[in-house]
């Protein structure tokens, strides 16, 4: 099953060009999991240990509002990273996670793999680079659906 992991993540994008060993790595961290339509995955300042790719389906992701509706940011379907809180103190999610299909994701134990980056300088490095762009995109795209959105008087 790790091999397929492997296999599977070696295929994917976000985790092109890494090493064998830190594929391997990953996959031994990893599980497939199944998750029911409008099941939450995370909330907003929960606790984040884990990260996700999407393996079939589509989640969003979303802001809660103070008032009015949930603000829907992102839609992401298959081979798309899901969460990147798990590796950035004080390690709690800053969006809420929703299945919106019934689907499946793999798991990655974010703790594990958060304990390898410490003890591997270059293996953190790695990740941090791939997780630095996806944190860029994501709030970059949050920040573009509240200007849309919301549009408070004098945001930019």
């Amino acid at each position: 099953m790790t091999a397929t992991i492997a296999n599977y993540l070696s295929d994917q994008d976000f985790f092109k060009e890494l090493p064998r060993e830190y594929i391997e790595f990953l996959a031994s961290k990893s599980a497939w999991q199944q998750f029911a339509k409008d099941t939450v995955l995370f909330r907003i300042a929960d606790p984040a240990s884990s990260f996700y790719v999407v393996g079939s389906g589509t989640v969003h992701l979303e802001i809660p509002a103070i008032s009015g509706p949930t603000l829907e940011v992102q839609h992401l379907g298959a081979d798309q990273i899901l969460g990147w809180s798990w590796l950035i103190p004080p390690y709690r999610w800053n969006f809420n996670a929703r299945a919106e299909t019934d689907c499946e994701l793999l798991v990655i134990d974010g703790s594990s793999v958060l304990e390898r980056c410490e003890q591997d300088a270059e293996f953190g490095y790695q990740l941090l680079k791939r997780f630095s762009a996806l944190m860029s995109e994501r709030l970059n795209v949050a920040r573009q659906k509240m200007i849309d959105q919301w549009d408070p008087p004098g945001f930019a």
